[in-house]
């Protein structure tokens, strides 16, 4: 198989499970009410998928900073993680929210700002939410659980 029948059948997956989290976290959202106390944030879990994708597809993002990211995107493809969607449905995308601004926040020494900025496709600045979600990754996972996923994402670098 070449190169342009991977890239294309990546592009599909990646497309289907978009569209998918996007519905799923608006009928999440739609059948709790605006005012959860989460539902801001998790509709930010498909904008943050997005971004992490187009990150590894750009040629100004270094290898080093893509593997971490392929690491961040592959969590929220596994039915294994710290908070298990099948279990707890979207409420559970709060882990890969956290661990992917996680990600992106260890980048900024690395990579222009500019660059995840262009591909950003959610509302406000990227980087005051990646600011806002890592100093509040203690309260919302525990300071125990968020201690360990930055370790692990500090051990890739």
């Amino acid at each position: 198989m070449d190169t342009n029948e991977d890239e294309a059948r990546l592009e599909k997956r990646y497309d289907d499970f978009y569209q998918k989290l996007r519905k799923r976290m608006r009928h999440w959202v739609e059948s709790t009410g605006q005012d959860h106390r989460w539902a801001e944030l998790l509709m930010i879990a498909p904008d943050i998928f997005h971004l992490m994708v187009c990150l590894v597809f750009d040629k100004d993002v270094p290898q080093r900073e893509k593997t971490k990211l392929f690491a961040a995107i592959a969590y929220f493809f596994s039915p294994l993680d710290l908070l298990p969607e099948l279990l707890l449905g979207p409420i559970a995308f709060i882990d890969d929210i956290a661990l992917a601004c996680f990600v992106i926040n260890s980048m900024l020494s690395s990579v222009d700002t500019d660059v995840i900025r262009k591909h950003w496709a959610g509302e406000g600045d990227i980087l005051e939410l990646v600011e806002v979600v890592a100093a509040k990754g203690d309260e919302w996972l525990g300071t125990g659980l968020w201690k360990r996923v930055r370790q692990y994402i500090a051990r890739r670098k």
